[in-house]
């Protein structure tokens, strides 16, 4: 028996979470830990099943399904993108990255899949939140603390996105963000499927990931934990109860656009966001 109940309740004990789930794995030797509660209140205690948001784990899964695509043939890590998201075949580049976002030079080159896999497309957050081109990330497209239910569908997304000046030249410097949720638009359009549908038959399926998804069903409310951070003074803040954003959401913005450009063909998407 490892040490892993103790340290999780370390954490615990001290305040900084109210429960916690671990797991240690070696070859057939498996020990699971759940401590804690699902929330402040005690209510109700944590177990092995509690569904946790995983975040910007998200990220590395969406990378995952890109790469599935590529395996696939359906594209490569040098294509131009601007195939599937028209909306992106000549940004504009902001001069200088705290300039204002009207004065502007073409970008040399085109975005490709491997620039939005690695961040550097140019679209994303920068350590300097008070850049204007940054500020409009927040403001237009609701890229700042999470909102789900306020975020566009993709097409507007993507229109609201291609109004946005490039902070940096693609391919020049890594920023935080943005071009995960763009290859989360990528995704539904070279598939031709909701991102969630691909995701769930490609990834979560066979790993065996049944309560992975965009939503938590009421079925499994029960097993939602509330979302917290640490507060001005220190302490835990509540940012999202057990019946919150996430609560059956389906939002609009992972799900195949109306329209959709393919390489040689023009189609209709799939389906309507």
């Amino acid at each position: 028996m490892s040490k892993l109940r103790a340290i999780l309740q370390a954490h615990v004990s001290n305040g900084s979470v109210p429960g916690a789930v671990g797991l240690i794995a070696r070859g057939d030797r498996v020990e699971v830990q759940a401590v804690g509660c699902t929330g402040t209140d005690g209510t109700y205690p944590m177990a092995r099943d509690s569904i946790f948001r995983i975040a910007s784990i998200t990220k590395p899964v969406t990378a995952a399904a890109v790469m599935m695509l590529v395996e696939d043939g359906q594209i490569t890590l040098d294509d131009p993108v601007g195939p599937w998201l028209p909306e992106l075949p000549s940004p504009a580049v902001v001069r200088t990255p705290a300039g204002p976002v009207d004065d502007v030079v073409p970008a040399v080159r085109a975005i490709t899949v491997a620039d939005l896999l690695t961040f550097r497309a140019g679209y994303g957050f920068s350590p300097d939140f008070s850049m204007p081109a940054v500020r409009l990330l927040v403001s237009k497209l609701k890229q700042g603390p999470p909102q789900p239910q306020l975020v566009a569908a993709p097409d507007e997304w993507m229109a609201a996105l291609a109004r946005i000046p490039l902070l940096h030249q693609p391919g020049e410097a890594w920023l935080y963000k943005t071009c995960s949720d763009i290859l989360g638009v990528l995704i539904a359009r070279v598939s031709g499927r909701p991102l969630p549908e691909f995701l769930a038959e490609r990834l979560f399926g066979p790993l065996g990931m049944a309560d992975t998804g965009f939503e938590v069903s009421a079925s499994k409310l029960d097993r939602f934990i509330s979302y917290y951070r640490t507060g001005p003074a220190g302490g835990l803040e509540l940012v999202d109860a057990l019946g919150g954003q996430w609560n059956a959401l389906d939002p609009g913005f992972h799900g195949v656009p109306t329209r959709s450009v393919y390489p040689d063909r023009d189609a209709d998407g799939a389906g309507v966001s």
